[in-house]
């Protein structure tokens, strides 16, 4: 009965110091003893956390790097292999877009039969403008008839093989085409040049131009079916001691990105030769 009596009191004593110190922890009254016995213990442990975490690091970072770096090797693969795929999409819609305008003025102008040619080469010379397109007779194209897109014209077929041909370009020196003004219906002649630039002449001095003016094929010389839209006129150039005025034209086609053409195949276009007086017998 003593022990079991000494028990009892023991732990009844347990229960009270217990209390009284949570009573005072509670109030606060202890907070100064807490601070001074687990400040040194708290130093403790950041230390031992800090070195924990730097020998950690020192361990996994390398075999991380390796990953971040075959990662990052992936990654980059990827990107280069979407931007090759955005420009093969570019290139795609681009064509397209270029197929679908041809298209367009196919259907337009539904008198004419087209060949629609891709261009695939140009004259190396500076001096010459002429392209290359990837039909030729075997497509039933032949000397003469005329080339145009969706802008309007670009030339006439100068050379045929059977698998290609060769255009020359209205911007080429050698190059003559009977045009008029869309307001007037005055006619004149558009000449090419060695520096690509194109010029309206044989213009009487009473003929009023216009910057804007447009000019389009007269269909005169058999060269051209009348109505193909050719540029617009950009500058005048006119003294009264000069028997004509001249205008320089800007043409509608782009020929520094030309991609595609038309090939007028139903248009005859007139060869006339020479006139050669008879020879006294």
């Amino acid at each position: 009965m003593k022990i079991l009596r000494s028990r009892y009191l023991q732990l009844a004593i347990f229960i009270l110091v217990v209390g009284g110190l949570l009573t005072l922890a509670i109030s606060g009254y202890l907070s100064p003893i807490f601070g001074t016995v687990l400040d040194p213990l708290v130093s403790v442990q950041r230390w031992i956390s800090i070195r924990y975490q730097a020998l950690y690091e020192f361990i996994t970072v390398p075999r991380d790097l390796a990953t971040l770096r075959q990662r990052n090797a992936e990654l980059e693969n990827q990107v280069s292999q979407l931007q090759n795929q955005v420009i093969a999409l570019q290139q795609q819609l681009s064509e397209a877009q270029i197929l679908y305008a041809l298209l367009n003025y196919a259907r337009s102008k539904p008198e004419n039969i087209y060949i629609a040619c891709a261009v695939i080469g140009r004259d190396p010379s500076p001096f010459l403008h002429y392209v290359i397109i990837d039909h030729g007779s075997d497509s039933g194209i032949r000397h003469g008839m005329p080339v145009v897109t969706q802008q309007g014209l670009v030339g006439r077929i100068e050379a045929v093989t059977a698998g290609a041909a060769r255009v020359q370009l209205i911007t080429d020196a050698s190059s003559v085409v009977n045009v008029r003004l869309k307001s007037t219906q005055t006619e004149a002649l558009l000449n090419g040049s060695v520096t690509g630039d194109i010029n309206l002449g044989m213009l009487p001095q009473d003929v009023d131009l216009k910057q804007g003016e447009l000019v389009l094929t007269s269909g005169l010389g058999g060269n051209y079916p009348p109505d193909v839209l050719v540029g617009e006129i950009v500058t005048v150039r006119k003294r009264e001691t000069d028997l004509f005025q001249t205008a320089s034209i800007q043409p509608m086609v782009d020929f520094a990105n030309l991609n595609a053409v038309l090939i007028i195949s139903n248009f005859k276009p007139i060869e006339i030769a020479p006139l050669i007086p008879p020879q006294a017998p």
